[in-house]
């Protein structure tokens, strides 16, 4: 939507120190390589500062930087301007929830969980698009990704699909309290980042934070299969529609198959449904997404199961490719945490293949107190199904080759990705499949960049 520089201000609760109020935009960013013509460019202070990009912002065609107190100053280029604020992050939030509050009619639709929210997110903006939706295609479900999303929503829209991630107590409460919204969609609960909440009850503690922020009487969308689902819904005074396997799931899961490239087809209501993804743990997620078009906004279950086949997979979660030589790479690099850990390692051992099961295995970062055991788990796992080949990679990847021993033929362990690097090159070969997945932070796309590229 367009918004001036004047307006951003106002909002933001700033002042336009240079430049030209009149300065419209209409896009938002806070990385300068992904500024578009006419965007603001947002100043963020974090691991590097955002201050020092925003000469290349104007240069990438900015129209518009929000900049904090006490930066440089900076001479925007002619028809553009910089809006100074106490602290950039608090300003983009103050103008996203200015915006909401201002854009009444959009129907917000948040989705919370440990595990499953981008697929969610992404499949039901899939089904909802004839009906004017919008979600981030990245995975902005953070203090400042949220307020980018909202402000991103074209003007047209009539749905937002907002992502909202949790690592403190208290986070998605505050990203509700900016995006408010209409409908909750809770996908699971579980341990991802269990060294800040405590574990599942403090993940479901703070998931449940988007249950109570809906309106009295929102729509509350959640996994019938969880065992938090009942202790999540207990206060809510709204609507509950479950989704899952489960018998007394308001939408439920059967008949589930797999093809030969780990595309699930499964039943919902008697309709069969095929997702373009790959791996069984999308079959829940697609459910979420037809049961939520469906419910809420009254989408006939046959077209939104016909548009599924449109979804597009996010980068670098469980991509397929199968290179010149015949080898299978199975590329998870995105993130990991113990429910997506085991869901690439049965889709490792489900898929068929010419030669050995090769799974390259790092760190699940944020576990706290229950890192050891959880990637234990996962180590027994690797050793009961038909891997042949693991390298664990960093000491949470150690400790899965030590759980994983005597059971798979070949274990190896290394200190990183670099050296990962080093073992794949000598053990992988034409007619294998090899799974890499770990932590973002543990850098494992080299692994998988190497044999995409060398075995092309």
């Amino acid at each position: 939507m367009r918004i001036t520089a004047a307006d951003i201000a106002r909002h933001a609760d700033g002042v336009v120190v240079s430049g030209a109020a009149d300065a419209a935009v209409t896009s938002w960013a806070f990385d300068s390589r992904a500024v578009e013509a006419g965007a603001c460019f947002v100043a963020l202070r974090g691991e590097r500062d955002g201050h020092d990009f925003v000469a290349a912002a104007f240069a990438a065609g900015a129209r518009v930087a929000i900049v904090s107190a006490g930066s440089p100053e900076i001479e925007p280029p002619p028809g553009a301007a910089v809006v100074r604020v106490d602290d950039a992050l608090i300003g983009l939030q103050r103008v996203a929830r200015a915006v909401r509050v201002e854009r009444s009619d959009l129907v917000v639709v948040g989705v919370a969980g440990s595990t499953g929210k981008t697929s969610t997110k992404d499949l039901l903006a899939t089904v909802l698009a004839p009906l004017g939706a919008y979600a981030s295609p990245e995975s902005y479900n953070n203090e400042f990704g949220l307020p980018i999303t909202l402000l991103n929503t074209p003007a047209d829209a009539r749905v937002l699909i907002a992502e909202l991630g949790e690592r403190r107590p208290g986070d998605i409460a505050a990203l509700c309290e900016i995006a408010r919204p209409d409908i909750g969609v809770i996908t699971n609960v579980g341990f991802a980042h269990a060294e800040h909440l405590g574990g599942p009850h403090g993940a479901a503690k703070v998931i449940g934070e988007l249950l109570e922020s809906l309106a009295p009487g929102g729509l509350a969308i959640l996994n019938a299969d969880d065992e938090f689902t009942a202790s999540l819904t207990a206060g809510h005074g709204g609507e509950v529609v479950t989704v899952g396997i489960a018998a007394h799931a308001d939408y439920r899961v059967e008949e589930i198959e797999l093809d030969e490239h780990l595309h699930p087809t499964f039943s919902l209501r008697g309709r069969r449904v095929t997702v373009p993804l790959h791996g069984e743990h999308h079959v829940i997620n697609a459910a979420f997404a037809l049961a939520t078009a469906h419910c809420v906004f009254d989408l006939d279950l046959e077209a939104g199961a016909n548009a599924l086949r449109e979804v597009q997979p996010a980068r670098w979660r469980l991509e397929m490719h199968t290179t010149g030589n015949g080898m299978r790479v199975l590329n998870d690099v995105y993130n990991a945490n113990p429910a997506s850990m085991e869901a690439a390692v049965r889709a490792l051992t489900s898929v068929a293949t010419a030669g050995r099961r090769i799974a390259v295995l790092g760190d699940m970062r944020e576990l706290g107190v229950h890192s050891d055991e959880a990637h234990a788990a996962i180590g027994r796992l690797v050793g009961e199904l038909a891997v042949d080949v693991l390298i664990g990679v960093g000491a949470g990847g150690g400790a899965i080759a030590d759980a994983a021993v005597p059971a798979v033929p070949e274990v190896y362990r290394v200190s990183d990705a670099a050296e990962a690097l080093l073992i794949v090159r000598e053990v992988a070969a034409p007619g294998d499949t090899v799974l890499v997945k770990a932590s973002r932070a543990v850098g494992l796309e080299i692994v998988a960049d190497h044999l995409l590229e060398t075995a092309s």
